[in-house]
This record gives structure tokens, C-alpha cells and sequence, in this order.
């Protein structure tokens, strides 16, 4: 798990001074034609963030890894990410992302390693899990951070 902390936290250090450095144009330019800017990418990671939250710490506190959805294009669509202020949204990203490291860190073994027989991984997970397979809370926290590795290479390019 330690690995997976580490990296976290350097990706958020590394990725704040990278999305800081971006103008804001090029924040609010999507990638493509009917693709998100980089604003309504952090926009949804930071969706990302407070959804998982919840859910990290509510799997500390029962036997299954099973919670509500949300429809992420709606989300970003409602909250018209690319009309907020660029560095008021990455500092509200990096905020939320540190307080889910410490969140991540301060779970206990037992419940990051037990074996989850109830989870709906397979429908809410970046890389879902088959419903009849035990999932585990330290692969749904490897997951959340995946994503958002995934959706920081978009942004920048690679």
C-alpha cells in the first residue's frame, strides 16, 4: 500500500505545478469535438474525489463495498467547470486529492485487505470487477487513483 501512497502523493505535487502552469486558454480549450477542456476534466476528477471519499471511508464501516453511481457528464455539465477560475479549481483538486491520501493512509490493514463478496466494482470501478469476484478496499483506493492518473494523461498529452 505504500507504493500506492507514495505515488499518489507524487502525482498530485507533480500534476498541481503542471496544471498551474497551463494558460487559460489552454485550460479551457477541449481536446477534440465533443471532449472535455482540461477545467472540466479536473472539474470531474474532483466529482471523482467527493464521490470516493464518501465511499472510502463508508467501506470502513461495513461489510461491503456497494454505493451509488453519478452521472458524470451531467455533473460536469451542471457545474460549468470551464466558467470557474483555473487555478481556484486545481487548488480545490489538490485539496481534495491530500485530504484522500490522508484518508487512504490512516485506513487500517484489516479493512483495506478484506475480502469484499458484496460490491458493485462492476459497475462503478474504472477497472470493474465481475460481481461473483471478492474485491478488496485497497484495489478500489488502486483504482481512484488510476483514473485519475488516466484521465492527467489527457490533459497532458501522454
Amino acid at each position: 500500500m505504500q507504493d500506492l501512497l507514495d505515488d499518489f502523493s507524487n502525482t498530485i505535487e507533480t500534476a498541481t505545478n503542471r496544471l498551474m502552469s497551463l494558460s487559460l486558454e489552454q485550460s479551457e480549450t477541449p481536446r477534440a469535438q465533443g471532449k472535455w477542456s482540461p477545467k472540466e476534466i479536473v472539474g470531474h476528477l474532483i466529482d471523482s474525489a467527493s464521490n470516493n471519499h464518501q465511499r472510502f471511508v463508508r467501506a470502513q464501516l461495513t461489510e461491503d463495498l456497494v454505493f451509488p453511481g453519478y452521472e458524470q457528464e451531467h455533473w460536469v455539465r451542471v457545474q460549468r467547470y470551464n466558467e470557474q477560475d483555473w487555478h481556484q479549481l486545481v487548488q480545490l483538486w489538490k485539496q481534495y486529492n491530500l485530504h484522500l491520501l490522508h484518508v487512504m493512509s490512516s485506513a487500517d490493514e484489516a479493512s483495506l485487505q478484506k475480502p469484499r463478496t458484496q460490491h458493485n466494482l462492476d459497475q462503478i470501478a474504472w477497472k470493474t470487477v465481475p460481481q461473483q469476484q471478492p474485491v478488496t478496499l485497497e484495489y478500489f483506493m488502486r483504482d481512484y487513483v488510476a483514473h485519475m492518473k488516466h484521465h492527467l494523461s489527457q490533459i497532458f498529452g501522454g
